[in-house]
């Protein structure tokens, strides 16, 4: 008979780690932010109390430890910074990430789509991340976020906005190159 913990890590690992990926954008440290996340499960399991569903619940806490990971980096990235005083200009270091391992497979299109959620908030990537890749409805998204419904739903149209924009512009440029060849 499995464990609790075996039905989640089956059930749920998959959609977690790609929903950290796409926040993170590095294999490495995704696996290492899934397997903080994994700990905090393991050591919080009788706490939870079932006022949503595990993989809500699961959910939520990927987000609080990844969004842990994204302040420490920049507290990191702070101190370094004022160790070498780039002066007032304030020099952004802009990071390598890799791309998803399944960037290189996905058409055109989905490409694009992807390369415009850049554009979007963290909080517009979030709410895109988790209603339409990981499928989790309005509610359910509002629960991992601890957000109202109604801030999921206005998230999500400014994101959709963004997105749109994004998608329109990019075929217009695609559009103008084709007609100079």
């Amino acid at each position: 008979m499995k464990t609790t913990f075996e039905e989640l890590y089956d059930n749920y690992h998959h959609d977690l780690f790609q929903f950290i990926f796409y926040m993170v954008k590095d294999k490495q440290q995704t696996e290492d932010i899934v397997q903080e996340v994994y700990i905090k499960v393991l050591r919080s399991y009788q706490n939870f109390k079932g006022e949503s569903s595990e993989k809500t619940w699961l959910f939520s806490i990927a987000r609080h430890v990844t969004f842990d990971y994204f302040r420490q980096l920049k507290r990191k990235r702070n101190k370094f910074l004022e160790f070498f005083n780039w002066g007032e200009e304030g020099e952004q270091l802009k990071s390598d990430h890799q791309e998803p391992e399944e960037y290189v497979m996905l058409d055109d299109q989905m490409k694009q789509i992807y390369n415009c959620m850049e554009r979007c908030t963290n909080d517009q990537k979030q709410v895109i991340i988790l209603r339409y890749i990981q499928d989790f409805n309005i509610k359910e998204t509002a629960e991992i976020l601890d957000w109202s419904t109604s801030k999921v739903k206005t998230t999500q149209h400014r994101a959709l906005n963004v997105l749109k924009q994004c998608m329109v512009t990019s075929f217009r440029e695609e559009e103008g190159y084709h007609e100079e060849s």
